[in-house]
């Protein structure tokens, strides 16, 4: 399976960021209008400032796994401890993101395998992660700082699968894809939590087929 998620997240290069959304129904809403856009991967968040909603979280992942089965693969994101790396897999998640580069975490993952995407930021960051084992290392915030850094960070570590999170959306995936950019996690420019309160799924599913064109 490990590899199977490998080759997706390589083909798909877009993983869905779902953050704050603790309904399981509106999870389940929203995986839909991500997927009817072209996107088959989501990440759903750990909410680290309220401990107690992390059931939630894992009981969103199990629901949209019994729902999409293949069709639709689920992570775990802000995965901070290697207790929730368990939580994780035990929730069948099938690949763990950080927003930080800690090798227990990563070793963890990868033990329990699981595709680990840490996060990392400088030079040094990165090729910490894949020394102990990262599958893909997001750079965060990676569409902030635009394609010439992406492009100076793989020049001497081209053999690392990047994926930008952080200010990426359809109009600079395409300088960030020229630049050496493997892939993109996208968060607030597509799951917007105002068009979920109003039920504007549909615009959700607009927004990714917008970024699934920018992919192609």
């Amino acid at each position: 399976m490990r590899e199977t998620i490998i080759e997706r997240i390589n083909k798909s290069k877009l993983i869905a960021i779902v953050r704050g959304i603790a309904d399981e129904e509106q999870c389940l809403r929203v995986a839909e209008a991500i997927y009817n856009g072209g996107i088959d991967l989501i990440e759903v968040t750990f909410n680290q400032s309220a401990p107690e909603s992390f059931s939630d979280t894992t009981n969103a992942v199990r629901a949209i796994n019994k729902r999409f089965g293949d069709q639709l693969y689920t992570g775990v994101g802000t995965v901070l401890t290697t207790d929730l790396v368990s939580i994780s897999a035990d929730a069948d998640a099938k690949f763990i993101i950080s927003p930080d580069t800690n090798v227990d975490v990563i070793k963890k993952t990868r033990s329990l395998g699981l595709v680990s995407i840490p996060g990392a930021f400088t030079a040094t960051e990165i090729a910490k992660a894949a020394e102990a084992g990262a599958d893909f290392v997001k750079l965060f915030p990676g569409g902030l700082f635009g394609g010439e850094y992406i492009k100076a960070v793989k020049a001497p570590l081209s053999h690392v699968k990047i994926l930008a999170v952080g200010g990426v959306s359809a109009d600079n995936i395409p300088e960030l894809l020229a630049c050496g950019c493997d892939g993109f996690g996208i968060g607030g420019n597509l799951v917007n939590k105002t068009w979920i309160d109003a039920g504007q799924y549909d615009k959700i599913t607009e927004v990714a087929r917008s970024l699934r064109l920018a992919i192609e």
